[in-house]
């Protein structure tokens, strides 16, 4: 983190910890949307859902196309699938795109 002279010692601390902490906290957002997803029946809704997915999907380091890919499929078993190889692998360097059938 770049140095930041206007903030005090201990918000120097949260901002850091909040970095440490990023990959948890978009983990977790990650399986709030999905879990919405389930839940949501409005278009509209979903389909904001969905750009949120993508989003935390690209935020963990799963390569756009990828990501892209998933949030087309419209497939949420597909998109939590992905989200429990990211949280037990610890990242989404090894996330493939839906299958194709």
């Amino acid at each position: 983190m770049a140095k930041r002279p206007d903030l005090t010692g201990h918000q120097k601390k949260i901002v850091n910890r909040y970095y440490e902490n990023r990959d948890t906290i978009s983990t977790t957002k990650l399986a709030e949307v999905i879990s919405s997803l389930y839940l949501e029946d409005d278009p509209k809704k979903s389909g904001r859902l969905w750009k949120s997915a993508e989003t935390a999907l690209v935020n963990l380091g799963v390569a756009g196309p990828v990501a892209a890919s998933l949030v087309a499929a419209r497939d949420v078993r597909a998109l939590a699938e992905a989200a429990e190889k990211i949280a037990r692998d610890g990242g989404g360097a090894g996330v493939r795109g839906p299958k194709t059938t």
